[in-house]
């Protein structure tokens, strides 16, 4: 079985839609995907994800299933260290969150007093539950750290959501701590992420990414790569933000 991870195209997060420049860009995600088999579409039900899955859905005929614990993982604020109040759970300075050791581990990073003043590890939990569920829809089910393939397919599914809760599924999916996913890694808007199933060994399966945040439409198309979910790159000489 293969999962499509994609976020939404580039965002106009007032509207809870989609900017110019991301309506372009979900067309040109449209195109790719339109060439794809696909079992099955899934959705985030905020605007901007359903919205940038429109056009792939009107192109090929098809209709997505809105999956609430697909939206983006959001909802699990947290008090940031520096003063600047609450925000998202991974909206962290470097110099912060680096500190903490139990950041790094796959059982221990939400186990810190800034966690544990929030949702998160409940919101967690809310993800990993809504995504082993739909994996044993599809004959996969959980066990341990691995799945028991019941029904071993050649299925891809398509799930169009955000880059915070992408993070959240790959955690689980992979055994890392999201802490280091959602610092370490940047999907640019409309990225396609590719997870594979591995059967090393008959009805034991596990999952193995093959591709992250892949942008190769855009750049076939012409398409500038949105900056959204990037930070400064460095500063030039001067002190200016060079972005």
């Amino acid at each position: 079985m293969q999962l499509l991870i994609i976020r939404h195209g580039d965002p106009d997060y007032s509207i809870d839609s989609l900017t110019e420049k991301g309506w372009r860009e979900a067309e040109i995600l449209a195109n790719r995907l339109s060439k794809l088999d696909v079992k099955e579409f899934y959705v985030s039900p905020l605007g901007r994800a359903k919205d940038t899955a429109s056009l792939t859905l009107k192109k090929m005929g098809r209709e997505a299933i809105e999956l609430p614990w697909m939206q983006e993982f959001f909802r699990a604020d947290i008090a940031r260290p520096d003063g600047e109040g609450r925000t998202i759970a991974w909206d962290w300075l470097p110099q912060d969150w680096t500190k903490e050791e139990r950041y790094y581990d796959k059982e221990k990073w939400s186990d810190t007093a800034i966690m544990r003043d929030s949702k998160v590890a409940e919101e967690y939990r809310w993800v990993a539950e809504g995504l082993d569920k739909l994996l044993a829809d599809h004959g996969y089910i959980r066990e341990g750290h691995c799945y028991r393939v019941e029904k071993p397919s050649a299925d891809r599914l398509v799930l169009i959501c955000h880059f915070g809760v992408q993070c959240v599924m790959l955690s689980h999916l992979l055994g890392i701590s999201p802490m280091v996913l959602w610092h370490g890694f940047c999907a640019a808007p409309t990225s396609v992420t590719t997870v594979n199933t591995e059967e090393r060994r008959k009805g034991i399966a596990s999952f193995r990414v093959s591709s992250f945040g892949d942008i190769s439409h855009l750049y076939e198309a012409g398409e500038p790569v949105s900056f959204h979910a990037r930070f400064c790159e460095y500063y030039g000489k001067e002190g200016e933000r060079v972005d």
